[in-house]
């Protein structure tokens, strides 16, 4: 550790950690050509992990790799030594190569197709053997150290339309938790993913849902569904889930993630420090809330067709809290989709207008709006995290949308 960089961030984003690469890429029998940053996870103070795009040339041949780095105020951690630790100065780092993530074991496993058709044969998930050549796999979502999650799609002999399954690749810890999670759901007739199998090594095979993501009905120019039917869909969820793990409220964590983003565009420091003050002054006499709620309920979890609500995707963060939350969360997602046209946007807009006096109809309208912009901020350390273009165009746009919000109800 170093008292400039406690977090190891400055490293980590800098082109200094270069030559931490090489290190690794030649400890592994490689020669490091180039690479790129590609992810960021920064949590200030704490801890830094990030994931750089490379080029290596090994001995059978030239790959792309993705390598990934992770930095400790306090040291290496427990699970830091599956990776391999190297010195940085005074400083120990873990550096891996994709898929050895050193806290999502299955992920060696599942991000090959050799080793995936054995996976579906194992488990009978088609009730047939699967050889290789039957399978494709695509990344759908990678954040190192915390999960993965791989499309499936396995050509069948008789039928033109591929068989697609996900693949969630878990931490050790959270995985029980999460397939119960599914289970209580599924059993009160929450349109879930169908668990297909799961393995010692924590991946979690689930069968696709029907209908298309809310995510993309949203540009249709019809409603791909309506606000009442999202408010029935969170009060369906089964009583029994106030009984597992509670997750924070976004709002709960809105000074950590307004220091994260202030730390990565200095400019807007002020401005989150006075929507921080109105956010946890505005929400510190509302209870935590006891209703079944989702927790990170957005328009990318949600499967629409025909005009209704046909499933619900994600549901790892299911547990007791407050129905604004999901709600707010949905709005605050919605508010700072990036790169629409004007059309797409238009579209988008109107529909905010047309659920959200719904959604004040079962929320408190104020919790709402606050709700709703501590989620923006929180959302608004994607694009550097990301490594987005215009990334601090973004952000700012993502903060100004947070404003509008407060505003409404300061």
């Amino acid at each position: 550790m170093t008292e400039e960089d406690p977090d190891g961030s400055r490293l980590l984003t800098s082109l200094e950690v270069g030559e931490l690469l090489t290190a690794a890429v030649a400890h592994a029998g490689g020669t490091l050509l180039n690479w790129a940053l590609d992810h960021v996870d920064a949590h200030p103070q704490q801890s830094t992990t990030a994931t750089y795009s490379a080029s290596v040339r090994w001995p059978y041949g030239e790959r792309d790799e993705l390598l990934g780095v992770s930095a400790r105020a306090g040291g290496p951690a427990q699970s830091d030594s599956r990776a391999e630790i190297f010195a940085d100065g005074d400083r120990e780092v873990a550096v891996w190569i994709y898929p050895n993530d050193p806290d999502l074991p299955g992920l060696a496993r599942a991000a090959y197709t050799e080793r995936m058709a054995e996976i579906l044969t194992e488990y009978d998930v088609l009730g047939r053997p699967v050889v290789d050549s039957e399978v494709r796999l695509r990344m759908i979502g990678y954040r190192p150290r915390r999960r993965a999650v791989l499309r499936i799609d396995v050509a069948t002999p008789s039928d033109p339309e591929p068989t697609t399954l996900y693949c969630k690749v878990l931490r050790e810890r959270v995985f029980g938790d999460v397939v119960r999670r599914h289970e209580l759901l599924l059993a009160a007739g929450v349109p879930a993913p169908e668990v297909a199998a799961t393995t010692p090594d924590s991946l979690m095979l689930l069968r696709n849902l029907p209908g298309r993501p809310l995510a993309a009905a949203v540009f249709d120019a019809s409603d791909p569904c309506t606000a009442e039917q999202i408010i029935h869909l969170l009060d369906a969820m089964p009583m029994s889930v106030t009984q597992l793990e509670r997750r924070p409220p976004w709002s709960d964590a809105v000074e950590h993630y307004a220091r994260m983003v202030g730390a990565a565009l200095p400019q807007a420091s002020d401005k989150l420090a006075w929507l921080t003050q109105q956010i946890s002054t505005g929400l510190s006499q509302i209870p935590l809330g006891n209703e079944p709620t989702h927790g990170d309920f957005h328009e990318g979890q949600v499967h629409v067709a025909d005009g209704r609500i046909v499933g619900v995707l994600d549901v790892d963060t299911v547990g007791p809290g407050r129905r604004a939350d999901d709600l707010a969360c949905l709005i605050a997602h919605l508010s700072t989709i990036q790169r629409m046209s004007p059309s797409q946007e238009a579209r988008v807009h109107r529909l905010i207008r047309t659920w959200v006096p719904v959604f004040d109809t079962r929320v408190d309208p104020t919790e709402l709006r606050l709700r709703a912009a501590a989620v923006i901020i929180s959302l608004a350390t994607g694009p550097f995290r990301g490594q987005e273009p215009d990334w601090e165009w973004e952000t700012l746009r993502m903060i100004a949308s947070a404003e509008a919000l407060v505003r409404q109800v300061s």
